[in-house]
């Protein structure tokens, strides 16, 4: 049976053969649907160059007429960001994609299997899907805990988004085996927060740190689970504590008189916080996002130097 082929663009292709230029993947959801247009695509444009001006390649990743592309040219980036019937893909939805020639951006699930099916090993986000509240009731809970079970990769995050259950998440990945670093911090972050309020186990210091527990996966072996790599937005760029909280109250309440449920759930608070918070909710997503980048990038240079 033929394995789905990746393409890789030039650029990653070459630094995955050199094996000594960094390379972090980056989801292309943020820009079809995450925000709006016309800055999807500056913001797109933005973050690749936070990569490249600190020495690595930016591999943004998305499936374009059924094939996986790993890297984006400029008017594949341009497609991702224009075209209005560009799909949502988790990694549940690529099989179906490839086969029947679909078009879509990548989740975290998504790109995280992709981006490790290429042998790219860094990926920066904005924040993780997880346990949804009333899970007791409703067992919704996002594709990412399970993939990120079975991935070897490294997921460099503000934390899960606010509108879940954070606490319940944590154990998930705790149960699931997949390990938590909070870098430069020992309280797991909140997305638009620094803080969540709910303790990490481990604390790191620095990207090679990072680098050093990755090379302790491989060298261990076992379950090929992922590393998060949880880094606060800084507080001065976070969203203020007490507007989060009520926003988010109210954002749960008008999804329960709508009966907003499943998969429309997220999509729903995150347009309700961006709109009653007057976009300061979006402006401490991107800037979490950025600092994300940034550290995956010197997280990435460090795991490609020699090891002494």
């Amino acid at each position: 049976m033929t394995e789905p082929a990746l393409r890789l663009s030039d650029e990653v292709r070459d630094a995955l053969v050199s094996r000594r230029t960094p390379v972090v993947a980056l989801e292309s959801t943020i820009i079809a649907h995450g925000l709006p247009r016309p800055r999807n695509l500056l913001v797109a444009r933005e973050l690749e160059e936070i990569v490249r001006a600190a020495g690595a390649v930016p591999a943004t990743i998305a499936v374009l007429d059924g094939v996986p592309h790993i890297g984006l040219g400029k008017s594949e980036l341009e497609r991702v960001a224009n075209d209005p019937d560009l799909r949502k893909f988790g990694f549940r939805d690529l099989p179906p994609a490839l086969a029947t020639g679909a078009s879509g951006a990548t989740t975290v699930s998504g790109t995280a299997f992709l981006a490790a099916r290429a042998g790219i090993r860094v990926f920066a986000t904005g924040g993780l899907g997880g346990v949804h509240r009333e899970w007791v009731t409703t067992q919704d809970e996002s594709a990412d805990l399970g993939l990120l079970a079975r991935t070897r990769i490294t997921v460099v995050c503000a934390g899960v988004k606010s509108i879940l259950d954070v606490p319940a998440t944590l154990e998930r990945l705790e149960t699931l085996g997949v390990a938590v670093l909070g870098y430069r911090t020992a309280e797991f972050p909140g997305f638009y927060l620094s803080s969540s309020g709910q303790p990490v186990d481990w604390t790191v210091r620095d990207a090679s740190e990072v680098a050093g527990v990755m090379r302790a996966q491989d060298a261990l072996g076992g379950l090929n689970s992922a590393l998060v790599v949880a880094n606060p937005v800084p507080e001065a760029e976070q969203l203020d504590p007490r507007l989060h909280d009520r926003v988010l109250a109210e954002a749960l309440a008008a999804a329960d008189r709508a009966g907003v449920t499943g998969q429309a759930t997220t999509p729903f608070l995150l347009a309700y916080l961006t709109e009653h918070t007057e976009g300061a909710s979006l402006e401490a997503n991107l800037a979490a996002v950025r600092g994300n980048v940034r550290l995956a990038a010197e997280i990435a240079a460090r795991w490609v130097e020699p090891v002494e």
